[in-house]
């Protein structure tokens, strides 16, 4: 354990997808000391099952090759300590605790970790209790942390409860500088989709000439995930949605996405507007594509040619990339598909060659007019642009683990 005294300590709670790949995150960047990693249950025969386990993947490869590229530089792997085990991953000690489920029994303070990442996806209530036998991720505060990050949006099961005071959902670039250590114990870094869809909406909220967004909708045309089921299975009792049942496979799934509603929590602004959204699944292990519609009140120029226009939109995007949005947002005007993504290390590419914008003229009658207390007996003609934007991100690595791993240690830092 000597290997781990006195060192900045990143805890991790679940070893799945999001939780193997922010050990990845954590391992190239180097900005902690150590990692303590809780996977609650024995992995394989022995520890070295473990270690097989986090050293390959079927969509990034090794993580020799994660780390290295095409060098031929390996990833050096030493057991410390099999009893403890304790490993040095690339320079790195990394410590798994294999024993505890419940947040509030893995004993962080021992570990003198006082940051966490619950990477597991079942304790996302803020208003749960350290003290529920089913676990919650207050309990990970009793355990002896003092913040805890969710890698998915915050679920409220009684509708009757409200956001708790030391809680706030975050997407790192959008709204991470309102992190007050002082006040904010519980974070969830919202989901992939979320985390796309807010770096399209910002700069265009940003912008006078396309703030006044009367309508829009997302759909994700999204990767499929550990969520889905193989082959088809039955149901469980009271599902009402059968298709998630059906062999991810096989099928093009259409589904839900809460990624409107977070937005809302991200970006106020968007509270405004009739935001609708909805996923489909497809049979693809990652990179997913976020296709925006939305629809301004479009101004005219001098010379009554719109000025929302393809072109201008793709200004915005540009400016973005090179500007605020330097190393989050990226603007691409190549030809690209979903395989270019993976890895891609951006929490949003727009598909510059893909906007499109229609700008029509919408009749409103004098009548209504005069309903809202308007004098006049002429019909206006309000000018209405119409715009499509692609947004590709890599749904697990890329966007969503590099987002969260910056939230990370922007909060490290600040605590």
């Amino acid at each position: 354990m000597e290997r781990l005294h006195g060192k900045n300590l990143l805890g991790i709670n679940g070893a799945g997808r999001i939780g193997k790949l922010t050990i990845w995150n954590h391992l190239l960047n180097k900005h902690f000391g150590g990692l303590i990693v809780n996977v609650g249950r024995g992995v394989g025969e022995n520890l070295e099952s473990l270690i097989h386990n986090l050293s390959n993947d079927s969509t990034y490869g090794s993580l020799s090759h994660f780390l290295y590229g095409h060098s031929g530089k390996k990833c050096e792997i030493r057991i410390l300590d099999s009893d403890q085990n304790l490993v040095e991953i690339d320079g790195m000690p990394v410590k798994f605790l294999t024993t505890q489920r419940n947040p509030r029994d893995i004993n962080w303070s021992e570990h003198q970790v006082r940051l966490v990442v619950d990477c597991t996806g079942a304790f996302l209530d803020p208003t749960v209790q350290a003290d529920n036998p089913k676990g919650s991720l207050r309990g990970h505060l009793e355990a002896g942390a003092d913040k805890v990050i969710a890698s998915a949006p915050f679920k409220i099961k009684d509708s009757t409860q409200k956001m708790p005071g030391d809680a706030n959902m975050m997407v790192f670039g959008i709204n991470h500088l309102d992190f007050d250590a002082r006040k904010h114990h519980i974070l969830s870094a919202a989901s992939c989709t979320t985390t796309g869809l807010a770096h399209m909406m910002l700069p265009l909220l940003e912008r006078p000439e396309t703030s006044n967004i009367l309508t829009a909708g997302m759909s994700t045309i999204h990767a499929s995930t550990s969520t889905q089921s193989i082959l088809d299975t039955v149901p469980k009792t009271g599902s009402s949605d059968l298709r998630k049942n059906r062999s991810v496979l096989n099928n093009i799934i259409i589904t839900s996405t809460g990624a409107a509603k977070a937005l809302e929590k991200i970006i106020p602004q968007v509270q405004r507007i009739g935001f609708m959204a909805d996923s489909v699944r497809i049979p693809t292990n990652t990179a997913s594509l976020i296709i925006l519609n939305v629809t301004f009140q479009s101004p005219l120029n001098d010379i009554g040619e719109p000025i929302v226009t393809r072109e201008f939109l793709n200004q915005i995007y540009k400016d973005a990339s090179d500007g605020p949005g330097r190393g989050i947002l990226e603007y691409s005007e190549e030809q690209n598909v979903s395989a270019d993504m993976i890895g891609r290390r951006a929490a949003i590419v727009i598909e510059g060659v893909e906007t499109h914008t229609r700008t029509g003229f919408m009749a409103i009658n004098s009548q209504l007019l005069q309903s809202f207390g308007v004098e006049t007996k002429q019909d206006i003609m309000l000018p209405v642009c119409h715009a499509k934007i692609f947004g590709w991100y890599d749904n697990e690595f890329g966007s969503y683990v590099n987002m969260l791993g910056k939230l990370t240690e922007y909060v490290d830092k600040r605590m």
